[in-house]
């Protein structure tokens, strides 16, 4: 495949033993590209440092610590062995690092705090298998890469919290006064955490039972307790209650780290739920929940929005011709073409297989049938070279439906995977927004 787009946005720098990448390259890679990330592979430290000295990107510096017994410390030196404390030196201090160790170098403690205090992002035992191992750095990806808003709702008196500071870490804190209307409220805004005050809880205590049995409450949505002195019997009962944590008032800058903690995991968890592993876009349960908060945004705000569903012609013969593989690249490459052109606040998705949705803010139908027809084009311009010598160029349809004409996510769907199957029948390579022939074809 050419192209002067890079097909994987992500990259691990491995280094480690020739007799290891010989073992494990074609097998590390395959899985690796699966999740749409490269590995490099390195045997020599002096080329892994220079590496990684020049990566300015989002790559993963992972280190096999049984190399270092037969590598060179400098490529003048005739001794093989690299000491670890040698190693740690000439790394560069503004990098993480991922390290590989057998299981009796993970049961020395010692090792383990010399390389947790060395820039260590994690480390894991071997033997570990390929597609494990590759699973693991793409979780490394998803925690690296998080930055989603999350939305703090707080009941209660304010309590001195540094709001601005915490925004600086994509957690918003949103006030709210009445207890018995804040089940309306988190039906409105849908926090990922609900702080309520003590106080608050002994004037409502139904409260947290209101919000849990709602049929559209969000599992991943954590509500907390906020106490202002440790009370062992109070605990006891909110927990009762159903509150996920008890947290202690005492130091508002230790509960803002413990918040901004808690707002790393809730991303972390909301991207392995909500998120597609091949492309790291939304999946069919993310975009529903995306495309939802973004209709009742659009109502309170007058905005228009665009509903597309595309969907890659002929993938089948794609997959039969040339194999799955290849048809993954394929999605990959499609999903790193629409990216591009999404705002700030448009949702891409890849809803199923070769399908996938796009939302458009702010957006007529008219519009939002010129913006994808230009992501159409582009990808029918891209040059796949199947076999040597044989290039080819693939395409998609779609189809298209706009809000408020239809009101919620499921009406949008529907319209517009209907005018997707208009698109299908009338030719392939082309988005539909009506029926008939439209002005806009």
């Amino acid at each position: 495949m050419t192209s002067d787009a890079p097909l994987y946005r992500n990259h691990v720098m491995l280094l480690s033993e020739i007799f290891f990448i010989k073992d494990n390259q074609a097998e590390l890679l395959l899985c690796a590209h699966k999740y749409d990330f490269d590995i490099i592979f390195f045997n020599e430290v002096q080329d892994f440092v220079v590496a990684v000295e020049n990566d300015h990107g989002n790559s993963l510096c992972v280190i096999d610590l049984d190399a270092l017994h037969n590598m060179q410390a400098d490529m003048h030196e005739r001794r093989k062995t690299l000491m670890l404390s040698e190693l740690l030196q000439r790394l560069p201090g503004e990098h993480t690092y991922v390290y590989l160790q057998s299981v009796r170098q993970g049961g020395r403690f010692l090792l383990q705090q010399r390389l947790v205090d060395s820039n260590c992002l994690a480390y894991a035992e071997k033997p570990i298998a390929n597609d494990v191992l590759v699973d693991r750095l793409f979780t490394l990806f998803v925690q690296k890469n998080r930055g989603d808003l999350v939305r703090l709702m707080h009941l209660g008196e304010p309590i001195g919290l540094d709001e601005a500071a915490l925004l600086q870490r994509r957690v918003e804190v949103i006030h709210h006064s009445d207890a018995q209307t804040l089940h309306l409220r988190v039906k409105e805004l849908q926090p990922d955490i609900v702080l309520i005050t003590e106080a608050e809880y002994e004037r409502t205590e139904a409260i947290v039972r209101v919000l849990k049995k709602n049929l559209e409450a969000d599992p991943v949505r954590e509500i907390t307790l906020l106490q202002r002195q440790p009370d062992a019997a109070l605990t006891r009962r909110a927990l009762a209650s159903g509150f996920d944590e008890i947290l202690l008032m005492t130091d508002t800058d230790v509960l803002a780290g413990q918040l901004v903690n808690r707002a790393n995991k809730i991303r972390v968890n909301k991207d392995l739920i909500g998120k597609d592993r091949a492309t790291g876009l939304l999946n069919k349960i993310g975009l529903q929940k995306k495309a939802q908060e973004l209709i009742r945004q659009a109502a309170r705000e007058g905005c228009p929005l665009a509903f597309g569903v595309v969907d890659i012609d002929k993938f089948k013969t794609v997959n039969d011709t040339w194999g799955h593989y290849f048809g993954d690249i394929v999605i990959k490459r499609l999903s790193l073409t629409l990216a591009p052109h999404m705002g700030e606040r448009d949702l891409l998705s890849r809803f199923g297989g070769e399908e996938f949705v796009v939302v458009f803010w702010d957006c007529t139908l008219e519009q939002g049938w010129r913006r994808l027809d230009a992501m159409r084009q582009s990808f029918a311009a891209i040059p796949f070279e199947v076999k040597a010598g044989d290039v080819r160029h693939f395409s998609f349809s779609g189809g298209m439906a706009a809000y408020p004409e239809y009101k919620s996510e499921n009406e949008l769907f529907l319209r517009a995977d209907a005018m997707l199957y208009v698109a299908k029948e009338g030719g392939r390579n082309q988005i539909c927004v009506k029926p008939s022939a439209s002005a806009l074809k």
